[in-house]
Order: C-alpha cells, then structure tokens, then sequence
C-alpha cells in the first residue's frame, strides 16, 4: 500500500491482550477526531497479529489484517463492549515458530523468533506516521520497544485488572467493578435463602484491585488477593462468624484468581503458556470453597456449613461500557490526538489524582503496579483498610500507592 500523501499522516490504532468494555468508544474517540484533523485511520486487527502477518505486496488479500477506519464504521460500534478490531495476545518478539505467518517461516525459523523488523517494515508499508495501542502491561510492554526501536507511539492503558504503572485508572476497571457488584447483589439472595457462605472467583492474576473495590463498595465481607498469602483458617473464621451475625445467615468473599493460600503458590488450569509466558489460572475458587466447607464445622459448634461457588470470569467483562468507560475511552483518545498533533510520541496517556495526563510510555516496564497492602489491606480482617480517604483519587489505591 503506498503511503498516502495528500493528508496530513496515518494513524494506526490496535487492541490487544483481554477484551474490556470502553475499547471501541476509545476507537472511536481517536477515529472522529484524527479524520477531522484530516488524518486517515488504520485500524489493525487481532492486535500485534495483524501487523504481523501483513504480506507486502498490493495484490495481497490484507483485510483480516487491517482496515480503513470511518466515522460510519466506528460510530455504533462505540456504544459496545468488546473491540470491533479483535485481540490477540500476539507477541512479535517471541513468536513460537509453528505461529509465524506462513509467508515468515522460511526467514525466520528458529524455535522462538524475533519479528519485530517485520512488524516495522509492515508499518512502513502501510504508511502508518504514528501507531496507537490500547492494552495492558503486556501489549504495551511490546509498544515500548517498537518505540525504542524509532517507531512513534502514543499508548493508551487498558485493563480489567486496573494494573498498567503511571496510571491510577485503565479502560474496564469501572465496568469490572460494576459487574462485579450487580453480580454479587444477584447471588445474594440465594445464599441468605440457603443460609451459606459464597466464594466468589474473581479476575486479578497479580494485583487485587478487583476483588478490593467491590469489597469496599459492600460487594463481600472479605477479599483474598495475590499481594498476600492467606490462611485459610482465619479466612473460614471470618466468614463463619460473619454468616452468624448476619440477620440473613450468609457471608461472602471475593477471591482474586492469583490469590495463594499460605505456603502455597498460584493455581493453573494446567501447564501450557500464551506468548508472554502466563499459563491460564484457574481452581482457586474451588480450592477454597472445598476447604472452608471442611473447616466450617470448627468454627460453627461442629456443623458443616455449605458453599455457593461460583466463578464470574467473563461474564464482567461482557455487555456495554458503564459511564465512566463511556467517558474516560473518549478523553484518553483526544489525548493520544492532542499529542499526535503536537507531534509529541513515546507516551502513555494517564489519569493521575483525577486529572488526565501523558507520562512517558517506559514507565510500563518501570515496575508492577500492585495493592499496597501495608496502606490498603488489613491482614488480619482479610479486608480493605476503610478510613484516611481524604484527598484520594476516586478509586482510592492509586498508580503510586
């Protein structure tokens, strides 16, 4: 495809990693924009897949690799969930080689390979001036070196799990937490029907935040979280003693998918990895629910209590974005604009202390953004820290803390 000259540039925009609520308004937000900044919009498909398998030739057939973006294409799918563009957890720096384009296997043919000069010749290719990713610290850790590597990137933090650095907020955290909560409130009736205690998995595979919030919302009584090792008898404790106070006769914990029973590690569906070396967790949720029914009847005068467990898994992650992945998508790609049209790169756009910003894009290979759970976690109530909430941001357990 030759370069297009007679608009001001080519802005290429993907989604990669874990489909959230609020992709497709930031799509949209960067697409309406650009166009009538009188830039032309690429958008790629599957995330790093797309780019990667594009064949550089004009008679090729590249449609499931990128397309022409318009405000008729972008404007209804920006009220939805999900992203129009697809995903994939591609990474072009490890491709295995039983996962390389067909057209790639005779250049590269090594077990794991680097595509990465690939992936820059392809931009090339398509004439694309300035390349906005929208991800977590996966896709955008691939971002940071196509950056170091000349390529002029603007990247906006997407995450259920809130856990991009330099950011207090990523694009489906709000949505997350919603689900969450309606989710919970919908089971609630059955387990005071039942007079039971509930386990409910819930996404987070390093950091906590989606087990903390709803919990500090009223979601659950206590949250585990990968931040800290929990015994399992203090947790049945809680839980059995909280069933008992509540007029109703149930009690409810919210366990992240990376939370590890003390002197224990991660749990996994099994042993396989994607390309950025994370096998599938998973059985958590199980593990504990099997383990609080043994214990219950030593904290509950001898008798067993029984167990609600259920695992939420993508069912937050569906349907349409709420408010603030309505609103928080449209600002973050005015931002990614604003700085094209300075022609500033090499950023991540951020909410910081409620106010939106731009830091440098390294910071998302800086360091982990966790729960502080010095600051935020009571360890021995198995449950947030409520209290010093003065002159927090809105989701309190901010990118610094």
């Amino acid at each position: 495809m030759a370069n297009v000259k007679k608009i001001k540039g080519v802005i290429g925009i993907l989604t990669g990693g874990g489909d959230v609520p609020g992709l497709n308004p930031a799509i949209r937000a960067v697409t309406f924009r650009a166009l009538r900044e009188g830039y032309q919009v690429i958008g790629l498909r599957r995330g790093w897949a797309g780019i990667t398998d594009v064949i550089r030739d004009k008679n090729a057939d590249n449609s499931n690799n990128y397309q022409i973006l318009t405000e008729e294409i972008v404007n209804k799918a920006g009220r939805t969930g999900g992203t129009f563009l697809h995903t994939s957890r591609t990474r072009p720096s490890h491709m295995k080689k039983t996962d390389l384009p067909e057209h790639l296997r005779d250049t590269y043919t090594a077990d794991v390979n680097d595509v990465t000069p690939e992936v820059i010749k392809n931009l090339e290719w398509l004439g694309i001036d300035y390349l906005i990713p929208i991800g977590g610290d996966d896709t955008l850790s691939y971002a940071v070196r196509l950056y170091q590597e000349g390529v002029k990137v603007v990247a906006i933090p997407k995450t259920m799990d809130n856990d991009v650095p330099g950011t207090d907020y990523c694009i489906g955290f709000s949505t997350c937490v919603t689900r969450t909560i309606q989710m919970t409130n919908s089971l609630r009736p059955s387990a005071g029907s039942h007079e039971r205690i509930m386990v409910l998995e819930v996404f987070g595979r390093y950091a906590g935040f989606t087990a903390m919030l709803p919990t500090m919302a009223g979601a659950a009584n206590r949250c585990v979280i990968p931040e800290y090792k929990f015994n399992i008898e203090k947790l049945t404790e809680l839980l059995v003693a909280d069933r008992n106070h509540n007029p109703s006769r149930y009690s409810i914990v919210l366990v992240s998918e990376g939370a590890m029973f003390e002197g224990g590690e991660m749990v996994f569906e099994d042993t396989t990895t994607d390309a950025y070396g994370h096998a599938k967790l998973g059985g958590i949720g199980d593990l504990v629910s099997n383990r609080i029914k043994a214990l219950s009847p030593k904290f509950n005068n001898g008798r067993p209590i029984n167990i609600i467990n259920q695992k939420l898994g993508y069912m937050v992650r569906g349907g349409d974005p709420d408010a603030i992945d309505s609103i928080v998508p449209m600002a973050y790609g005015n931002l990614a604009l604003d700085l094209i049209l300075n022609r500033i790169h090499g950023r991540l756009v951020v909410l910081k202390n409620g106010r939106y910003d731009d830091v440098p894009i390294d910071v998302v290979t800086s360091r982990k953004k966790v729960v502080n759970v010095d600051v935020y976690y009571n360890k021995e109530r198995l449950r947030p820290v409520y209290e010093s909430f003065g002159m927090k941001p809105l989701f309190i357990m901010t990118s610094e803390g």
